[in-house]
């Protein structure tokens, strides 16, 4: 049977319409790959789907751009001059923009005052004051910030303190606080906290004087103390 004429017109579903643009897209670059092999022509293709997406074909050994400067030496037309137009009129203008900015910031320096009347020279004023409030403004609050850190580790150092000083004063009061019988080398330990890490001190037994023939008992020194610091 033969196939029934299409009617060329838009296709309004939109899944319909995208197999059908890959199919013909597809049908069209191998045609023009056959034009390119059979009769050894230069052939650039370039499309764009209705999402913008762009799909291109070029002939092997050749590039866009010598196919486009082929057209432009042909056809006696330009296609980049009004590119080339648009890129120079978007140079100027960064270059104003950049040469305001300059000027800008010397006046805010003291520099190029000569150059405004009163009512700049009061604008300009003006906005100093403004950006010299919020500069103090946020000096300020960093200054109350550095306080607030300052106090909090003046109050963690005398939490510590006040600690190590109550552990001592129960330990002159009562000789056994903190005592552990354990039946090893030590008799007492003493327990307290130093900047983040727990310190114990430990008191070598005195009864262990075995351990040491040729000394007589003597009592506990600094030199029996030992301490160990646990980090947590």
């Amino acid at each position: 049977m033969a196939r029934g004429k299409i009617q060329i017109k838009r296709i309004e579903n939109q899944t319909n319409r995208q197999v059908t643009y890959s199919k013909r897209r597809n049908g069209l670059f191998k045609k023009a790959h056959e034009l390119t092999v059979l009769c050894d022509a230069r052939v650039s293709i370039i499309m764009f789907s209705s999402s913008n997406k762009l799909h291109e074909y070029i002939s092997p050994n050749t590039t866009t751009k010598e196919i486009v400067d082929l057209y432009q030496s042909i056809s006696d037309v330009d296609v980049w001059s009004t590119q080339y137009e648009r890129m120079q009129e978007t140079k100027r203008k960064l270059l104003e923009t950049n040469r305001n900015l300059r000027t800008q910031i010397k006046q805010r320096l003291g520099e190029c005052l000569e150059e405004l009347d009163y009512h700049e020279l009061r604008r300009l004023e003006d906005e100093m004051e403004n950006t010299f409030k919020l500069v103090r403004e946020r000096k300020i609050k960093s200054l109350g910030n550095q306080i607030e850190t300052t106090k909090k580790k003046n109050k963690s150092q005398q939490d510590i303190q006040k600690n190590l000083i109550h552990e001592l004063e129960l330990r002159a009061e009562d000789p056994h606080y903190g005592l552990v019988d354990n039946g090893g080398d030590y008799d007492s330990v003493l327990g307290y906290q130093i900047e983040g890490s727990r310190a114990y001190a430990l008191r070598f037994h005195q009864n262990h004087h075995h351990h040491y023939p040729n000394h007589a008992l003597h009592a506990p020194s600094a030199s029996d103390i030992i301490t160990f610091h646990l980090l947590e």
